[in-house]
């Protein structure tokens, strides 16, 4: 039976994962309640760097349930979360609307999307409402991409749409959830599009 072998950036990044797999239980779970501090009060790039090295270590702490050792206290900011009892982080996605904000720890549903305050909520499916089409041109079959006359021209139109509609979410919408959460992150590129991080600018 064949194996999928590992992207050359899966590879990549199981390599830049070694620093924390060198940590013990103790350090991993004082880097982590020290960087959740450095991260509160901000709307951030799920492409950040620090965010980027944080989801290795969560990952790893997750494994090795961490959280559940209690051998560091989160910043008081940072309630429970209730999938996996790390401190609440939630991660904004383009699939908000069925997948609700997920947990950066575990990956699971944080907050439904029913749950999210309604402030939010409402700007928020007005907003996936509005990338759902965007994003679906990526998977377009093959009658509607002739019926599209020119499928190049319309994929290379939803990327713009999708670059402009990132900004929108990461710039206006995702901060407004900091006054109901500690931190947020949100995502910042659409690879079925092709569209990348340096492409979304706020």
């Amino acid at each position: 039976m064949a194996t999928n072998p590992e992207s050359p950036l899966d590879v990549l990044w199981k390599e830049y994962s070694h620093v924390f797999r060198d940590f013990d239980d103790m350090t991993l779970a004082r880097w982590l309640a020290q960087t959740l501090g450095q991260i509160e009060g901000k709307a951030w790039r799920l492409s950040h760097p620090l965010l980027g090295a944080y989801r290795l270590a969560a990952q790893l702490a997750h494994d090795r349930q961490i959280w559940f050792k209690r051998l560091a206290t989160p910043p008081s900011a940072y309630a429970e979360s209730p999938c996996c009892r790390a401190p609440l982080l939630p991660l904004l996605t383009r699939d908000v609307r069925d997948a609700g904000l997920i947990c950066q720890h575990c990956s699971d549903t944080l907050v439904p999307f029913d749950e999210i305050p309604e402030a939010v909520q409402a700007e928020l499916g007005k907003w996936s409402d509005l990338y759902a089409p965007v994003h679906a041109v990526s998977h377009w079959d093959d009658r509607q991409r002739k019926a599209a006359g020119n499928y190049d021209h319309a994929y290379e139109q939803a990327a713009k749409e999708a670059e402009t509609l990132l900004a929108r979410v990461g710039g206006q919408i995702a901060p407004q959830l900091l006054e109901f959460y500690p931190a947020v992150i949100w995502e910042d590129q659409d690879e079925c599009l092709e569209v990348r991080p340096e492409d979304v600018l706020l």
